[in-house]
């Protein structure tokens, strides 16, 4: 999550046992009335974020940062984020998140997303980019209360493919789960091994990239929906690209070449789920395009 903009708030460093960046970001988003606001904020080490902007009138579109410029072994990101009745809110990033090379320590981060009841959040960050030799452990936990709504992806980038360079040792592992009212309705593994070609050929199937999209369904027409849209990818040789439900969860997987394919139909799906949801279709963040 690259720095740009200013800060709401200076940070201290805060350094963990093993010597890395321990950093701490908590958001709580509450409806003012007339917008959403960050109405509660807790801030550790060098996780913060800009100010609020209101592109959409008072959807509360919030950019994390972390100032450092990427994550290296030893770092050690926790961020909560939880929007309360009324509240909708958009988490999004300024740039990829970099997770660089490691003599052998493990980066962690972690990420608790929590939709209460009547609340829209919508967490929609660019990709994340392991460079080889990276040691990256990284989990999510999405907690959705009834009548919630949520979106909320995750772009995994192994290597960078625009240099040649293919994450050909290293490992990226950790877990995503869903939770709707406390049951868990998913739990997906990600577990990638540099110079694995099993995983390579048969997980990835040759392709540097994956990506997971997670929907809350509201209607039995939303899956099909979802797949219609995706008639206009099936023949497009850089990504490959489904859609599944589970229980009120519509999951999207992909895999891809680069990130501009995969971050183009998500964004299309979110378009139309928003314009579903609340009658309109909202332009995509300027910063994406950056």
């Amino acid at each position: 999550m690259d720095a740009v903009g200013a800060m709401q708030t200076p940070c201290l460093k805060t350094a963990n046992d093993s010597g890395g960046w321990k950093a701490e970001l908590t958001l709580g988003f509450t409806d003012r009335g007339d917008k959403t606001v960050v109405g509660h904020k807790t801030q550790l080490g060098p996780l913060a974020i800009q100010r609020p902007l209101y592109p959409e009138g008072d959807v509360c579109h919030t950019y994390l940062l972390h100032p450092p410029g990427g994550v290296v072994g030893g770092d050690e990101l926790l961020i909560h984020a939880t929007t309360h009745c009324g509240a909708h809110a958009l988490v999004t990033t300024p740039g990829a998140t970099k997770f660089y090379r490691s003599e052998g320590k493990i980066a962690r981060q972690k990420q608790i997303l929590t939709a209460k009841s009547g609340s829209c959040l919508e967490w929609l960050p660019q990709e994340n980019i392991f460079f080889p030799t990276g040691q990256v452990r990284i989990d999510t936990e999405i907690h959705l209360e009834s009548d919630a709504l949520f979106m909320g992806w995750e772009m995994h980038c192994f290597g960078r493919p625009a240099l040649n360079e293919c994450f050909e040792s290293g490992k990226v592992w950790g877990k995503t789960q869903v939770f709707v009212d406390g049951k868990n309705i998913l739990t997906e593994n990600v577990q990638l091994l540099g110079g694995d070609k099993s995983i390579l050929n048969s997980g990835l199937q040759g392709f540097p990239m994956m990506g997971s999209f997670f929907i809350t369904a509201r209607t039995a027409d939303d899956l099909e929906m979802v797949q219609d849209l995706l008639r206009d990818f099936t023949s497009h040789n850089e990504l490959v690209i489904g859609a599944t439900q589970i229980e009120q969860l519509i999951v999207v997987r992909a895999l891809g070449k680069w990130t501009e394919p995969m971050l183009e139909a998500f964004a299309l799906i979110w378009q139309q789920f928003r314009h579903q949801w609340f009658g309109y279709v909202p332009e995509p963040p300027r910063i994406w395009a950056t």
